[in-house]
């Protein structure tokens, strides 16, 4: 059946990795303060390619995935000066953080979620991947000012030991890195999801904070090498930052001081006063 056909993974050419671990984040519904998709720019940045280079080694091709009145493809100019189209892509690349890594990043797609789920698995089984990370944020009910919490779910009980704290059993709509979380897990790939806890206010925005917290679980729980040092400085100038522009809404600097200082309200009185002033951020 069409809907069946998995989506062509194209391959340059396979690189030559020993266990390596697969981190995955995909920008879309579920990814607050961008905590997902910025942690693996992060670490691309980082990683030592295998040779020479950090181009993609593997893509699929979602332009029969998508509703890209959405996602809509990109138009680049090229040194030799032709014009060049960009449809979206899932991409894989490859290096070494200490120990070898597989980064797999773009747009959650619109359509045949397991089609596309399968065919990140089939990588994942040729690359001989021994445990993966689906990397993200979550909206959440907490301070811009306190540590950035880092909820985890695991596909294997061994996993989750490691893991602590984890989510709390949740059920509702969710997101691809789920569906390729347990796709993984189904194929005996043990994979965990790291969701960073993003203040709701600011959740639309790049979160410092929440990228250093997601890439600080992963370098703990992989026992990779990642240099946190980078970040530090932005943290600091987010927070300040967040914070120069509450004092322009004591409304809601009052709301975030109930919730810093963990006083006695209800939560349903702090989302709704929360989301006011959200959608007063929309209006204007």
């Amino acid at each position: 059946m069409a809907h069946n056909v998995r989506p062509v993974l194209s391959i340059e050419q396979w690189p030559s990795l020993h266990e390596p671990i697969m981190i995955l984040a995909f920008t879309g519904w579920v990814d607050a303060g961008l905590a997902g998709s910025g942690a693996i720019a992060a670490l691309e940045e980082q990683i030592e390619p295998p040779n020479g280079g950090r181009p993609p080694f593997a893509t699929i091709d979602l332009a029969d995935h998508m509703d890209l009145q959405q996602t809509r493809p990109t138009a680049r100019w090229e040194s030799e000066g032709n014009r060049v189209i960009d449809w979206p892509t899932i991409e894989f690349v490859a290096g070494r953080l200490g120990h070898d890594v597989v980064l797999v990043r773009g747009p959650e797609p619109s359509l045949r979620w397991p089609a596309v789920a399968g065919a990140i698995v089939d990588a994942a089984r040729t690359l001989g991947v021994r445990k993966g990370f689906t990397v993200a944020g979550m909206p959440a009910l907490v301070s811009h000012r306190r540590p950035v919490v880092v909820h985890a779910s695991a596909t294997h009980r061994s996993l989750a030991q490691e893991l602590a704290p984890l989510r709390a059993g949740y059920g509702g709509p969710t997101g691809l890195q789920t569906i390729v979380q347990r796709a993984l897990g189904d194929a005996d790939i043990p994979c965990a999801g790291l969701w960073a806890q993003v203040p709701q206010y600011v959740s639309g925005s790049p979160s410092p904070p929440a990228v250093r917290a997601v890439l600080q679980r992963l370098a703990e729980v992989g026992r990779l090498a990642i240099d946190l040092r980078s970040l530090d400085a932005r943290c600091d100038a987010y927070v300040a930052r967040v914070d120069a522009g509450l004092s322009t809404r004591p409304d809601v600097q009052a709301v975030v001081d109930r919730i810093d200082q963990d006083q006695s309200a209800s939560t349903d009185d702090l989302v709704s006063e929360i989301e006011r002033f959200l959608r007063t951020q929309t209006d204007e």
